[in-house]
Parts: C-alpha cells; structure tokens; sequence
C-alpha cells in the first residue's frame, strides 16, 4: 500500500483514540519534554507491524529505531523499536501503536504456528484467512497473516469471482452461475464456487470453476469429494479448498484429505493479541 495512504488509515486510528487530546499527559507532562521509549515484548511470538508503526510514528514527527523486522520470533523482554521524541506525543500515540502491533503480532503467530503444523507432518497445503476480519482492520488483519506465512484469500471483493449459495439460488444453477461468470468477468479472474455437498462439488467441477470450496465438509466428506472428483478426471485440474469447521485442533486431519488450500476465519475473526508494551526508558525535561 502506498505510504500516504496507510499514512491516513492509521492517523484516523489515532484520533479515533485521542478525541480532542490527551488530557492525561497534557495536565502532566511539561510542555517541551522528550522522552526515549522502547516497545517490549512480554512474551514468545512472531512479531508484526513494526513498518505500519513506523509510518505512524513518522507522521507525528518522532524518530525511530526498529530492532526487529515484521515476521522475526521474538522472546519475553527482547526491545522491538525505540522511540524518540515529544513525551507528551509518544504517550498520547501508545496505545494506538501497540494496538496495532499487539493484534498483528497475535494474528501472525498463530497463522505461524499453524503453518508449522502442517508443514511439520509433511503437507503442502495452503494455510489461508477468510474476510472475517474487524471493520477497518482488513489490510493490517491480511498483512498479518502473510508475515505470519499464511495466505491472505481475496483482500477484496473485486480480487476474485466466488459463487456462494445466494448467487446460486438467483442464477438459478450452479452450472448457470458459473456460465455467466465465465461469459461475463475478465479473463484475469478466475471463478470458485461454494459447494456444500460431493453433488454440488461435481458440478462445479463440470461446469469449468477454476476452485471449489468444500464448505463446512468433514475431513471424510472431503475424502469422498476427492475420490469422486478424481473418478471423474477432475483431480488435479481444479483447486479444492476445505473451509469450515476448521480449528488448530483439527487443521492435519483436514490437510491429510487432499485438499490443496484450509482457510480458516479464527485466523482473524478472534486473534489473541500478543503482549507487548511500552515503556519510558529516558527523559529530557
């Protein structure tokens, strides 16, 4: 994303949280005080939104010194940054930053950790988010799953046709939907459909859909989807992926089907954020 504009999502974050100022440090901390500050992290974790913390920080004239780069594995007490600058506006901007780099973090350790997971026992699949993300959060949320190793599905609607059952019901078919996407989008787009059955699956597939989600399948549906699709010739010409009931617990069954691609809405819908914190180290009143 362009500076300028992450520049201007992040300044609205800001003064979302400040309101007409921070009266706290303003009644406080003197006038002309500069401080030095250091983010700390409070426990184990892969580490994100150091750059987007940067850019904020810079928008409000103080200087920086990152220790660390967006997808390193951090340890309890290791410094991320130093901050430089206004006390009053280091204070007044800290629980923003930390916001961000807190909720960056946790979502990029968890999608970490369940990479590792799969990859550990041997599989390739793709580990992806949904766009279950909060509002305004999706660019930092989908970030945060790449630096986290994951893949970040469609960022946007506009990324990819994805035909779901409210599509299907109005065009009628699964095999008239996908004809009219098919006539219709750029051939730079490709086309996946939701299928909630091996019946639905097949037609997808027969109706040239470039991937076919598996929604809300079990691993052994999934397997029967797979054995069919393969008896059919479609095994290996079109993308399938598992979606749906998908957790850390269950996250091997489900690659071990033969699916290419698990997404998972935990990844962003309800990320446990990382702790980390601020803390004065020096000041210059």
């Amino acid at each position: 994303m362009p500076e300028k504009i992450l520049e201007e999502k992040l300044r609205r974050m800001l003064a979302e949280d400040i309101g007409q100022g921070d009266i706290t440090s303003t009644l406080i901390v003197p006038e002309k005080c500069k401080a030095e500050a250091e983010v700390i992290a409070k426990e184990n974790g892969v580490v994100a939104g150091i750059e987007e913390a940067g850019v904020l920080l810079e928008s409000l004239g103080l200087k920086f010194e990152a220790l660390v780069e967006d997808g390193e594995e951090i340890k309890p007490k290791q410094a991320l940054m130093k901050i430089y600058g206004d006390a009053r506006t280091i204070l007044a901007v800290e629980r923003t930053l930390l916001n961000i780099i807190s909720r960056m973090s946790g979502i990029a350790t968890t999608t970490r950790k369940l990479v590792k997971k799969v990859r550990r026992v041997g599989y390739k699949t793709i580990v992806a988010c949904t766009r279950k993300t909060a509002p305004g959060l999706l660019y930092f949320d989908k970030k945060a799953v790449s630096v986290g190793g994951g893949d970040t599905h469609r960022l946007h609607l506009d990324d990819m046709v994805l035909i779901k059952d409210n599509h299907i019901k109005i065009a009628g078919s699964i095999e008239k939907a996908v004809k009219i996407a098919k006539e219709k989008a750029s051939f730079s787009k490709k086309v996946e459909v939701e299928a909630s059955n091996v019946k639905e699956a097949l037609e997808a597939a027969k109706a040239g859909a470039d991937i076919i989600m598996l929604d809300n399948f079990s691993p052994n549906q999934i397997k029967k989807a797979v054995e069919k699709l393969k008896k059919a010739g479609f095994l290996g010409k079109v993308l399938l992926e598992a979606s749906g009931r998908i957790t850390a617990e269950n996250i091997v069954e489900y690659a071990s089907t033969g699916v290419d691609i698990v997404s998972l809405g935990e990844l962003t819908h309800s990320p446990k954020a990382l702790d980390i914190s601020l803390e004065l180290v020096k000041l210059v009143v």
